[in-house]
């Protein structure tokens, strides 16, 4: 008889999933509930739903096996969770990103027609010694220099849930938790660190929020909780570097301001000190979580 197990924030979820992997519906289908879902307290401990559904009368021998978490499973679990259901950006919000993300590429556009002149100017700048400067962040102002002053730890409570979700989501990874006074390092590696990265880093993000409850569940004071796969953080940092430089040149060019896409604090940390130093444009976030975002104006 064919069938498959799914996990799920409730039975009803995990069910729809098994429906959609085996393209049955409900009739065609025995359900046989082999755990219940556990909202636990304020997200800590909650327990997703597991359930085997089977082909009813399928002539089939081989025993259904546990099959790999989609994307879009993945989605439907964390999505479910308590802590995420306020973080669904509006299409409205999206919608004005996206206009915005039009408008930077035909900005790229013309801008590509005036590098020879740009260079030309450049280059006599710097012969009378006042070339532009290009701002950088320093890495000391990121929390990502905080992680050379951790040490490795073995048995950390962190690696111990996340090998329970790992387990749930049906992917295979590593991880080596490192641990400094007031942060948590985790590196994740392993063959599905594309699936737990997720979109711009939204299933990374949300299970990092997850382990910043478990870490601090106990804890007297604030422990700052990162988790990286395949230096994702670092390359998003680079990213984001060259976004402020590039969105910088726009508003000195044009004096209008510019307001990003809604960003964690972090993301938008990184902004903030990368033009911290720059003589034509200031920084500054405005609304509230999730949806507070940088602007960068004229100064």
């Amino acid at each position: 008889m064919k069938s498959t197990e799914k996990w799920g924030v409730d039975v009803e979820t995990a069910v729809e999933l098994a429906l959609k992997d085996l393209k049955i519906g409900r009739d065609e289908a025995e359900i046989e509930v082999l755990e219940e879902s556990s909202s636990g307290f304020l997200g800590i401990g909650s327990k997703l739903a597991k359930v085997r559904v089977s082909v009813k009368d399928y002539n089939d021998t081989s025993e259904g096996s546990k099959e790999k978490g989609t994307f879009d499973e993945i989605d439907a679990i964390l999505a479910g969770l308590p802590e995420n259901i306020s973080q669904q950006l509006p299409d409205e919000v999206r919608a004005d990103y996206d206009r915005f993300e039009a408008e930077e590429i035909a900005d790229a556009k013309a801008a590509e027609a005036k590098q020879a002149k740009i260079k030309s100017r450049e280059r006599r700048r710097e012969r009378s010694g006042s070339s532009r400067r290009r701002y950088n962040v320093s890495i000391e102002d990121t929390q990502l220099e905080e992680v050379k002053k951790t040490e490795a730890v073995e048995n950390h409570i962190l690696e111990g849930f996340l090998r329970g979700v790992a387990e749930q989501m049906g992917i295979n990874l590593d991880f080596t938790v490192k641990a400094g006074a007031d942060l948590v390092y985790v590196e994740i590696t392993g063959s599905d660190t594309g699936t737990i990265i997720g979109k711009r880093g939204s299933t990374l993000d949300a299970v990092q929020c997850l382990s910043s409850y478990v870490v601090n569940k106990d804890s007297d004071h604030y422990i700052r909780v990162v988790l990286d796969a395949e230096n994702y953080r670092s390359k998003r940092e680079k990213t984001l570097i060259n976004l402020a430089n590039r969105l910088a040149g726009k508003v000195e060019r044009g004096g209008r301001p510019v307001t990003l896409e809604p960003m964690n604090p972090y993301e938008r940390k990184v902004i903030h000190c990368t033009l911290q130093a720059h003589p034509g444009v200031r920084t500054r976030s405005e609304g509230r979580d999730p949806y507070r975002k940088v602007v960068i104006e004229s100064k």
